[in-house]
């Protein structure tokens, strides 16, 4: 396998499965910290899940570089994945 194939291997698994966790983790936030309702915050927040992994998904074949787009999308993802436990409402 090439190293172009590898790093397209790779970001393909950046948006796929990282993309997946920002989305959770972007959702569970916003879930915890947007006022109303329990049910509306969530409602929401799962919509809007959708966008941030499309997103996620264009950051990770607009990067630079493999490694560059794992950290573009992990990085975003652990903060969110803290601030749900510091918060501690999700």
């Amino acid at each position: 396998m090439t190293s172009e194939r590898l790093s397209v291997a790779s970001r393909v698994l950046a948006a796929g499965l990282g993309g997946y966790f920002l989305a959770n983790a972007a959702a569970a936030l916003g879930s915890a910290v947007l006022p109303g309702t329990r049910v509306e915050a969530v409602t929401w927040m799962t919509t809007a899940a959708f966008l941030a992994h499309l997103i996620a998904i264009l950051w990770a074949f607009a990067a630079r570089s493999a490694l560059r787009a794992w950290i573009g999308i992990g990085g975003p993802a652990l903060a969110c994945m803290v601030a749900v436990l510091v918060i501690g409402r999700a």
